[in-house]
C-alpha cells in the first residue's frame, strides 16, 4: 500500500507561482508513474500533468508551458511546479500514482491518491 500526501497549496495572485510537493512511503518509488489531476468546485476531476517512471512526461493542453511536474526518486516526491497561474487555475489539486510504465492522462491508470491540497488564485 502507498499512501500520498499533497503540501504546497495555498492563496496566490494571478500571475504569480506555486510549487506542490507529494511524498510517497512505501518502496521502488522509482517504478511508479506519477500524476496530477484538479478539481474545481461543480466539476469532474480533471487531469494535468503525468510522468512515467522512464521520465517522460505528459500535460493537458490547458497548462502546457505554465505547469513543469518533476520527481525525486531519492526522496520519494513528485513535484508541480506552477507559473502565470489564473484564476481558472482555482482546484483541489491531488497527486496520484501507479506502479506502471509511462504517463497517462487516465484517472484509472493510477492505484493510490492523495487527499488533495487546495490552490486558490485570485484575479
Amino acid at each position: 500500500q502507498v499512501q500520498l500526501v499533497e503540501s504546497g497549496g495555498g492563496l496566490v495572485q494571478a500571475g504569480g507561482s506555486l510549487r506542490l510537493s507529494c511524498v510517497a512511503s512505501g518502496r521502488a518509488f522509482s517504478d511508479y508513474r506519477l500524476g496530477w489531476f484538479r478539481q474545481a468546485p461543480g466539476k469532474e476531476r480533471d487531469f494535468i500533468a503525468a510522468r512515467g517512471s522512464g521520465g517522460s512526461t505528459y500535460y493537458a493542453d490547458s497548462v502546457k508551458g505554465r505547469f513543469t511536474i518533476s520527481r525525486d526518486n531519492a526522496k520519494n516526491t513528485v513535484y508541480l511546479q506552477m507559473n502565470s497561474l489564473k484564476f481558472d487555475d482555482t482546484a483541489v489539486y491531488y497527486c496520484a500514482a501507479a506502479r506502471r510504465l509511462g504517463p497517462t492522462s487516465s484517472a484509472s491508470g493510477y492505484d493510490y491518491w492523495g487527499q488533495g491540497t487546495q490552490v486558490t488564485v485570485s484575479s
